[in-house]
Formats: structure tokens, C-alpha cells, sequence
């Protein structure tokens, strides 16, 4: 027969064991039912604002998400905005100026750029003139070889006559319709490929490596031609 302190004994090395047994069964739990979540696919959208008309900075909603609060100032070029990979409502708002919203499907690891633009819109008998928010979109295609410009106008103007200049000086036309891509070869291996827009120096492209780079031809709000360029790493189709 086991005396009191033998059963205390007893009774302290099995609590000390179902302690241990507990402690090792809750170090456990989280190896077998914490797996570890595979990543949504992501995709970007990358906005250059060119909306002339209006006050204030456009402000740009991600299915109904203000992507960022103070807004983006008139002609800048956003990096890639993150997003999950499928279909996309776009906003774009200006005060003075009627929003304009798109569609945009992202793709995995593909990026699509938004163009967003003002255009006027006639007066009418029930609506005087006014301006609204249109929006072009630019989708990628495959990489190419060397370096290359896309050039893409949301001016006014029909047709634009751009020029780039290769390294022994020679000018290289690029026809420019508005809304249609025109692509061109870009000569220069590195350093500041100089621009000219029917007939008027512009702000040259800085090439650094091989990829593309798009130029965006646009009216400021005086109706002065205007251009932006940043680079791209695949060729662009209008969508």
C-alpha cells in the first residue's frame, strides 16, 4: 500500500509528464494546422495623369479604395500600383471635371497603365460646355530586343509629327495619331535621347538599359503641347 507522500510522488511525475505531453502538443499545433498560405497573383496598374482641366489632384479609387489620399499632381507618373490579379473598377475624379471610371483586367505579374485625360464635351440645349474624364489603356506585350519608344497622344491635335535623334545627329519621324501607338527604334545606348515635337525641342528620354520607353504626347491647360516619358519594360498595344 503506497503511503500519502508516495502517492504525491506519483501524482507530481505524471502531472510533470501530462504537462510536458500538453506543452508539446500545443508546439505541435501550429506546424500542423497553421500551413502556410499560398500568395494571391498580383498584378499592377500604373496611372501617368495628363487631366488638364479642373483644380486640385485627381483623385484615383481602386474598386471604391482612395489608393492615395492626397491625390497625384497634373503630369505625374505613378510606379506600379499593387492589386489582385483579375478585374478592376477604376476612378478617376478632378473637381471641375465630370469622373470618369474603366474596366481594367490585370493579368499575373503584368502591368496595365491608365491614361486618364480631359476632353471637352460641346454644349448642348439641355448641357452647357463642360469637360469630362476620359481614360486610355495601355496593356504590355512581349519584351523586345534593344531599346525602343512607344509614342501615344491624348492631345487635341489629329496627328503629331515626333522626331528622335540617333548619336551622329540624324532625325528619325514618328508619325503620332491620337489614341494609336507609333513605335520607334531608340539609337541611343545610354544618356538622353533627345525629342522634338513638330518641330519644338521636348524633354529628352533618359535611356538606361535595354526595354521600351513610352512617351505620352498631351495638352496642358493652356493647350500647349506637352510630353512625359517613362520606361517600360515590354511594348504597349492600346486596349
Amino acid at each position: 500500500m503506497k503511503t500519502t507522500s508516495e502517492s504525491s510522488r506519483v501524482l507530481s511525475v505524471s502531472s510533470g509528464w501530462a504537462c510536458r505531453s500538453l506543452i508539446l502538443a500545443a508546439a505541435l499545433l501550429p506546424q500542423v494546422w497553421a500551413q502556410p498560405k499560398e500568395k494571391a497573383p498580383k498584378g499592377f496598374i500604373c496611372i501617368a495623369n495628363t487631366i488638364a482641366p479642373g483644380t486640385g489632384t485627381v483623385k484615383v479609387l481602386v474598386d471604391g479604395e482612395d489608393v492615395y489620399e492626397p491625390g497625384y499632381a497634373f503630369a505625374a507618373v505613378t510606379g506600379g500600383i499593387g492589386v489582385p490579379a483579375g478585374s478592376h473598377t477604376v476612378v478617376f475624379k478632378r473637381e471641375g471635371v465630370t469622373e470618369g471610371t474603366t474596366k481594367v483586367n490585370v493579368e499575373k505579374d503584368q502591368t496595365v497603365t491608365l491614361i486618364p485625360f480631359g476632353e471637352k464635351v460641346p454644349a448642348t440645349d439641355q448641357d452647357k460646355a463642360h469637360f469630362i474624364i476620359r481614360i486610355l489603356r495601355l496593356k504590355q506585350k512581349e519584351i523586345p530586343e534593344g531599346r525602343s519608344a512607344s509614342f501615344i497622344s491624348v492631345s487635341g491635335l489629329p496627328e503629331i509629327a515626333a522626331e528622335l535623334r540617333d548619336l551622329q545627329g540624324n532625325w528619325e519621324k514618328v508619325a503620332v495619331k491620337r489614341m494609336v501607338i507609333s513605335e520607334a527604334k531608340i539609337h541611343y545606348p545610354e544618356g538622353y535621347n533627345p525629342i522634338r515635337v513638330n518641330g519644338k525641342d521636348m524633354e529628352p528620354i533618359p535611356i538606361i538599359d535595354a526595354g521600351n520607353y513610352v512617351v505620352v504626347l498631351y495638352d496642358d491647360a493652356d493647350g500647349n503641347l506637352k510630353c512625359l516619358n517613362f520606361r517600360d519594360f515590354k511594348y504597349l498595344s492600346a486596349d
